[in-house]
């Protein structure tokens, strides 16, 4: 009853229930799986706990990746948050600060949500946590959050793909700043049609970027491409909530981004052979790791 597999059919169970995107996301997911709607809760109550113990281990000054490229952004980060007077917005700061804290998590092998990817996990978590504090939100208004997000990524799973070897980084970060400016609109109080036009734009905003990790470590240039999708989700969750449509439909960009990537090079797809990774620093680094590691 509840099931959905595109935008224009989660919009049609909207108008028809007179429901908003998380509770018909909720209905579909206890039809599902089976669970009750307070299991399903507990869950997401779960993962909102670890997305903000990721944040706040993620500022610590002293925390280093394992491949020793990242680590500290986030706290710096923090401390341009405190200066007050910056060219950016409070919010979009904080959940720049956030957005990189996670994914530093990530990468020194701590706990994350893949939201939906480990190497895009900080974007969600660092947007609608943000939002949450600067306008004094209810956990239970996140959660609801949370289901949008799960919306829009269920629907890009079924009809293109999540996996950066399959698609690039349009499918991972890609995804996550559309999943995530969907959950803006919602938490400001926007329309479900709002925030599929913002999920819609947000990944049009990001459609062809590669994956190309530096010596296959998900650590640059992915942590801060992490920090400039939530840069992308927010503009385009302002823009919906000008009432600014997207030309395309949200499906049709979902489908546009599957056959992008489709057409990507292999050597853009994960595979650290070309992009940023192909790059003469990039390759550097990747040659002294191999001989420490008694590759060579």
């Amino acid at each position: 009853m509840y099931q959905y597999n595109s935008g224009v059919k989660l919009i049609k169970l909207c108008q028809e229930q007179g429901n908003n995107i998380a509770e018909i996301a909720l209905q579909a997911e206890i039809e599902n799986s089976g669970n009750s709607k307070e299991q399903i809760l507990s869950l997401l109550k779960e993962e909102l706990f670890v997305m903000r113990e990721a944040i706040s281990k993620g500022q610590d000054p002293e925390i280093k990746s394992i491949g020793g490229l990242i680590g500290g952004n986030a706290y710096k980060m923090q401390r341009r948050l405190e200066i007050g007077d910056t060219l950016t917005g409070r919010t979009l700061l904080k959940a720049l600060c956030y957005a990189l804290a996670v994914t530093e998590v990530n990468a020194a092998m701590g706990r994350v949500v893949a939201a939906p990817t480990a190497g895009a996990s900080g974007i969600i978590p660092g947007i609608i946590i943000a939002v949450q504090e600067d306008k004094c939100l209810t956990d239970e208004k996140i959660i609801n959050a949370l289901l949008v997000s799960g919306a829009v990524g269920k629907i890009i799973a079924t009809n293109a793909t999540l996996s950066g070897a399959e698609g690039g980084c349009q499918a991972e970060c890609g995804a996550a700043s559309a999943m995530a400016a969907a959950s803006a609109v919602f938490l400001d109080g926007g329309s479900p049609e709002q925030c599929l036009d913002a999920a819609a734009m947000a990944l049009k905003g990001m459609l062809g970027l590669v994956c190309d990790p530096v010596a296959g470590l998900v650590e640059v240039p992915c942590s801060k491409r992490n920090a400039s999708s939530v840069a992308n989700a927010l503009a385009c969750a302002e823009m919906a909530l000008a009432g600014i449509e997207s030309f395309i439909p949200f499906d049709e960009v979902i489908d546009a981004m599957f056959k992008v990537g489709n057409l990507m090079s292999p050597s853009l797809k994960e595979t650290a052979a070309g992009g940023c990774a192909s790059t003469p620093t990039a390759l550097k680094y990747s040659r002294s790791i191999h001989k420490e590691g008694g590759g060579e």
